[in-house]
C-alpha cells in the first residue's frame, strides 16, 4: 500500500520515510483539525478530511502534551495553548512543589477510505520549572523525559529522535505495515 502522508512539515516527511523505510509521498493539504485533548480523536478527522480530498490511502500525524495535574490538559490542544501563554505560561501553571507529571503521545491514523488504522508513541516525562535549551521547537524546552535530565530542546535530533513519542508511533505504523501489507 503506498500511503500518502498529508503533513505540512518536511522533518515529520523525512523522519517517517527513514523510519518506515517505505515509499512514501508527501501532501500539503489545508485540513480542518478539530478541537480535542485526545490526539487519536484529532488524526481520525484529519484522516477523513485528507482522504476526501486525495482519494487514496493517507496518513496523518498529530501530538500532544499531557499535564497530570491537569487532567491531560492541554493535550492535542498545546499549539493553541502556547500560542496564548507560551511556555513560560504553561511553566506557571504549576505551581512550585507541584506534580509536574506529564506524558507527550503522538498518535498516526493510516485511513484507506474504508478502515481507520491509529497507532501511537508515549514518553512519560515532566514539564519543567522554566524552558530550558535552545532547541526550541514547539514545547520541546519545557519537557524532560524520564530517566534523563536533560529536556527535549537540550537534545541532539539524533538523541530526541531515539526516544521520541513519535519515533515509537511511526515504529508501531511500520510493525504494521511489515506484517499486514506484503
Amino acid at each position: 500500500m503506498e500511503l500518502i502522508f498529508v503533513t505540512s512539515n518536511s522533518n515529520k516527511f523525512r523522519e517517517a520515510s527513514a523510519i518506515l523505510g517505505r515509499s512514501l509521498s508527501q501532501r500539503r493539504l489545508d485540513l480542518k483539525e478539530i478541537q480535542a485533548i485526545d490526539a487519536k480523536d484529532v488524526v481520525k478527522e484529519k484522516a477523513k478530511d485528507a482522504y476526501s480530498l486525495v482519494k487514496r490511502p493517507v496518513m496523518v500525524e498529530d501530538t500532544g502534551l499531557y499535564i497530570i495535574k491537569l487532567g491531560g490538559f492541554p493535550g492535542a490542544l498545546i499549539r493553541w495553548v502556547r500560542g496564548a501563554i507560551g511556555n513560560e505560561g504553561i511553566c506557571r501553571l504549576l505551581g512550585e512543589g507541584e506534580d509536574r507529571s506529564a506524558y507527550a503521545e503522538t498518535a498516526i491514523c493510516v485511513y484507506d477510505g474504508r478502515e481507520f488504522r491509529v497507532f501511537s508513541g508515549r514518553v512519560d516525562g515532566t514539564i519543567t520549572p522554566s524552558p530550558r535549551g535552545s532547541g526550541n521547537f514547539g514545547w520541546d524546552p519545557i519537557f524532560q523525559p524520564e530517566g534523563h535530565d536533560r529536556t527535549f530542546a537540550e537534545m541532539s535530533a539524533d538523541e530526541k529522535n531515539a526516544i521520541s513519542m513519535r519515533a515509537k508511533a511511526f515504529a508501531e505504523l511500520k510493525e504494521y505495515l511489515e506484517g499486514a501489507v506484503p
